[in-house]
């Protein structure tokens, strides 16, 4: 049985992508793939294309997937679009616009019998445009970025939900250079009732990190032991780590306590609760937890995002060049 990626909560450009253009992707299977060479040569190139759309390891992993695809068969459009998928599910957004002359080639010979996840030819050129919108975005080119963004929506309306994504990251960006964290703010602790000054925390550190979190979130819970080994880390190279609640509901309260306990007495960083009069939460737009947020000893935004995307490292790295990403940081990719 042909391999297939697992989807995570860390995919969630692709999963747009891929349930739009009706790519599986079920859980990975548990039984060994059949040997390629005992099958038909049909069969080879089906299972080649089927180990390259779902390969998302490593781009070590993905040349050798592109090799066998190419050993047996597949096209050169089918390659183009695995690579695509490849990049967008890992986030990475340098390497989709670095694409864009091979799509800018590949536009205008495009055969719809050739591509493996496409069943229009307007999908193909919205995401043609989608990776043009992509290359302005890098280079700051807001202008060209929302007129490519929009020539992808109209092309390919289905597909909106994938490039909604960029402009939601592109206003939250816009929004976070006008934001000022006030790092003389008390909040109260969870364990409570003490209150805790964030100028306190951050007292001989080289940057304060938020990460909210929530009980109420499947993610929060299952990203908690890859939080807990991240932040342990991040204390050790001496940033300071904030856990914030963003609701103070008795129930919530409760469940957030009751989800920590087995953390033990003493777990990494400060664990409290937002404010009630100007919570850091409407501040800094934060609508589904978990969600990092990197601010500098003087209160400015570095990085407002979700902790499996790449550029929260690069922030960090710009902190301290000496940080590099811990393994167990990478568990939800």
């Amino acid at each position: 049985m042909p391999r297939r990626c697992a989807p995570t909560a860390s995919m969630r450009i692709s999963a747009a992508f891929l349930s739009l253009l009706v790519i599986s992707a079920s859980a990975a299977a548990q039984a060994k793939p059949p040997d390629i060479q005992e099958l038909t040569p049909s069969a080879q190139r089906e299972t080649a294309l089927d180990n390259l759309l779902s390969e998302r390891e490593s781009t070590i992993a993905l040349d050798k997937a592109i090799a066998d695809a190419r050993k047996s068969g597949v096209t050169e459009q089918a390659i183009l679009e695995a690579r695509f998928l490849f990049h967008v599910d890992r986030r990475e957004d340098s390497a989709l616009a670095a694409m864009l002359p091979e799509f800018l080639k590949q536009r205008d010979v495009f055969k719809i019998e050739d591509s493996a996840i496409f069943g229009v030819k307007e999908d193909w050129l919205a995401v043609v445009e989608y990776v043009q919108a992509i290359d302005a975005l890098e280079n700051g080119r807001l202008a060209a970025f929302k007129t490519h963004i929009t020539e992808a929506f109209w092309l390919s309306p289905r597909q909106a939900s994938a490039f909604a994504s960029h402009i939601d990251r592109l206003r939250l960006e816009e929004s976070m250079r006008m934001v000022e964290i006030d790092l003389s703010t008390r909040l109260t602790a969870l364990s409570g009732p003490d209150t805790v000054a964030l100028s306190s925390l951050t007292a001989g550190k080289k940057a304060l990190i938020f990460h909210f979190w929530s009980p109420a979130s499947s993610e929060s819970e299952a990203s908690m032991p890859d939080y807990i080994a991240t932040a342990q880390y991040l204390t050790e190279k001496g940033l300071a780590m904030v856990s914030i609640l963003p609701n103070d509901a008795p129930q919530l309260v409760a469940d957030a306590r009751a989800m920590i306990r087995p953390l033990g007495l003493n777990p990494p960083g400060a664990w409290l609760i937002d404010s009630k009069e100007k919570p850091f939460a409407q501040q800094l737009r934060v609508q589904n937890p978990p969600i990092f947020v990197v601010i500098s000893n003087s209160g400015k935004v570095l990085f407002n995002g979700h902790p499996a995307d790449p550029a929260l490292w690069t922030a960090l790295l710009d902190i301290d060049s000496q940080i590099t990403r811990p393994q167990a940081a990478t568990t939800t990719e």
